[in-house]
């Protein structure tokens, strides 16, 4: 009987890390007890690939885009529009997205780049409350989850794009060399500047932070591009199947790849995450698809 192959992949973002002195320069993972892994490794086939290309800047976003199987100097053409996919923002070939993180920079400086790990119903009102009180044309604001989401600059009258910084680089760091430059760039800083404003004078902001978790000071925009264009792994190679994450940009480029993205109670992309939820999502749905992409953010978070 010819069975059709079928194919998993499991990433687990950011976990190679780097070496620390208390570990005797071993890095985590070095350290770590990993038994299934080490059988995996005794029993099945090892190698070594360059998930982004030299001379592009590395990422979750390109390097993920590239274990997919799609070359991102060919596909790549930012974060944010990939993130929309998966959030269903329709995007027009003039729209430009843009990732809005909810961080902390009082004093000027990235203290925390997602707001203490901000509660997505906190996130609702803040980025609400930041639309309501923002009156600039073609600006559009979508809350995502956690500290992670979405403005939609339609119709960017701009070739070239603004060169942005991801606040995860700068954590700890004075913010004021790493704004946003180029194409754009005053529009944006002025957003960012005036969300502090919005945040420390809303009332409704303030009694909800007195029941969800988080501690948004202002808005930080990075991560911009245009509506990506890719052919389906079905179109390449035949295959179906879906996509098991916490993020919107692992459900996105899966989407773009003509994927569908599994829904798991309780995927948090933290420590707290449900992994045997994960894992038995990905048994129940070997036996009908082709082709399963699932994702672990927490080691990344836990990195940064």
């Amino acid at each position: 009987m010819n069975r059709k192959r079928k194919y998993v992949v499991l990433l687990g973002d950011g976990m190679a890390d780097l070496p620390m002195e208390r570990l005797g320069g071993r890095t985590v993972l070095e350290a770590a007890r990993t038994p299934n892994m080490d059988f995996m490794a005794r029993n099945g086939l090892c190698g070594m690939t360059r998930t982004v290309p030299a001379g592009m800047t590395p990422g979750s976003d390109t390097a993920n885009l590239s274990v997919f199987g799609y070359d991102p100097e060919k596909y790549y053409s930012g974060r944010a529009p990939l993130e929309a996919i998966n959030m269903d923002i329709k995007l027009g070939p003039g729209d430009v997205a843009f990732r809005c993180n909810l961080v902390n920079t009082a004093g000027d400086s990235m203290n925390d780049f997602t707001s203490a790990h901000i509660d997505s119903r906190l996130t609702e009102i803040v980025i609400k409350e930041i639309a309501a009180a923002t009156s600039i044309p073609d600006i559009e604001f979508y809350p995502g989850v956690s500290y992670r989401n979405i403005v939609i600059w339609r119709n960017f009258p701009h070739h070239d794009l603004p060169c942005t910084t991801p606040p995860h680089d700068i954590q700890g760091e004075k913010t004021e060399g790493y704004l946003p430059s180029g194409s754009g760039s005053d529009l944006l800083r002025r957003m960012m500047a005036d969300s502090k404003a919005t945040i420390a004078g809303s009332d409704k902001i303030r009694e909800a932070m007195k029941t969800y978790k988080g501690n948004p000071e202002s808005i930080w925009l990075w991560g911009c591009g245009r509506r990506p264009a890719m052919d389906t792994l079905r179109d390449r190679f035949g295959l179906a199947g879906y996509t098991i994450s916490a993020v919107d940009l692992i459900h996105g480029i899966g989407k773009a790849a003509g994927l569908r993205p599994l829904d798991v109670p309780g995927v948090t992309g933290y420590l707290d995450t449900n992994y045997e939820g994960k894992a038995q999502a990905l048994l129940d749905a070997i036996g009908s698809c082709d082709y399963i992409f699932l994702h672990g953010e927490s080691p990344d978070e836990s990195g940064h």
